[in-house]
């Protein structure tokens, strides 16, 4: 393979020489993880499930991280002002895309988030708000930091597309998925500087729509009653999997001895996290955790040289929504908090959600890049 010298001035010569390469090395080592534990998970839930085929789930998901593998790269040669475009194009179709769940969405487990789309499956769009909203949010914020006296004009703008996203999440509903993108607009919102009681009323207005969200929807107020009340409720997938992080100990069993894998539900998905326990120990689970630790703080390790408002709010609303992702799987499976139906990017199986994470990392990528020529900046 031949060298790029700094000297070379095509689009992949720049973009080697500007890229972060250790955070995109860590990203491309989670792949490989996904890669991996796919492998180990999904032959024996697809075997549980009757599959047509043993290797359905790991056919699929090679194929889904080939693709978002695909879209992190592409994505990452944008300038800032492309991922704004790409960003905003994709908020408005992932929007009317959302919309669509609530009148022709297929109903599971009481939610409608999901399309039926022909030769692509279950797509579920919301997953593609969650990078494009920070973005669009970002850039909001930003003009609405340097707007004067018509600032409240992006101020409104902003908080009524939050608002908007949060309606339609919560007739999903999709509770989860609300906490993330509430706390990716609060984290953008303090990083702003706006004023800590404005910050405070936001975040006490979180709190009271928690409660809320506690006595209104069922399905919510079920998983906390389970976590609060372990005893009074059915922990079966929560059981199995810390009886798994139990016997794989430090070093594990072995890749594919697993046993626990054969009856979690969700072992491929939701709680592979707890197969990496069983099968490759205490020492793998921690690096796991090392390598999500590391992107997040790497990338705010380097906004602290940036001077652009708004990349520093987008850089940090992905970042947030990555990093909140990655705890919220790995707490779950470990019983630290309530159950929550949310993947370990690049880790677990999904179509929408590998994409969709491979989306908002390639908008990082391009944005926490070295600043090239105001000429290439300003380019699509």
């Amino acid at each position: 393979m031949m060298a790029l010298s700094r000297a070379d001035t095509s689009t992949l010569g720049r973009w080697w020489w500007s890229v972060d390469r250790w955070t995109l090395a860590a990203l491309l080592t989670l792949v490989g993880f996904g890669y991996l534990m796919v492998l180990a998970a999904a032959p024996a839930v697809a075997e549980r499930i009757g599959a047509s085929s043993r290797n359905l789930f790991f056919a699929k998901q090679v194929m889904f991280l080939v693709m978002a593998t695909t879209v992190m790269a592409a994505v990452s040669l944008l300038s800032p002002k492309g991922v704004r475009r790409l960003a905003l194009l994709g908020f408005v179709g992932a929007l009317v895309l959302t919309i669509a769940t609530l009148l022709i969405g297929a109903e599971v487990k009481g939610a409608r988030r999901w399309l039926n789309v022909p030769l692509i499956g279950s797509l579920q769009p919301s997953e593609f708000l969650k990078p494009c909203f920070a973005v669009v949010a970002a850039w909001l914020i930003a003009e609405a930091k340097m707007a004067g006296r018509k600032a409240w004009v992006a101020w409104a703008l902003v908080v009524a597309l939050y608002g908007f996203v949060a309606l339609l999440l919560q007739r999903q509903p999709d509770i989860g998925m609300l906490l993330v993108i509430t706390a990716v607009f609060l984290a953008q919102v303090f990083v702003a500087g706006i004023n800590m009681a404005v910050v405070t009323v936001l975040g006490g207005f979180s709190v009271a729509a928690l409660f809320g969200a506690y006595f209104l929807f069922p399905h919510f107020h079920d998983r906390m009653n389970r976590f609060l009340y372990p005893e009074h409720g059915n922990n079966y997938q929560v059981d199995v999997a810390l009886e798994a992080f139990g016997a794989g100990g430090m070093m594990g069993v072995g890749p594919g001895e697993g046993r626990m894998k054969t009856v979690l539900p969700d072992a491929h998905a939701d709680f592979v996290y707890a197969v990496v326990g069983e099968e490759f120990g205490l020492i793998v689970c921690l690096l796991i955790l090392a390598l999500f630790a590391f992107v997040v703080v790497r990338g705010l390790m380097r906004l602290l040289a940036e001077t652009d408002l708004y990349v520093i709010l987008a850089a940090s609303g992905l970042l947030t929504q990555f990093g909140l992702q990655a705890f919220i799987n790995m707490a779950s499976s470990l019983h630290l908090i309530p159950t929550k139906g949310m993947t370990l990017p690049f880790v677990s199986y999904g179509g929408s959600s590998v994409i969709a994470i491979a989306l908002g990392m390639g908008f990082l990528l391009a944005l926490s890049r070295k600043r090239m020529s105001r000429s290439e900046e300003g380019a699509t």
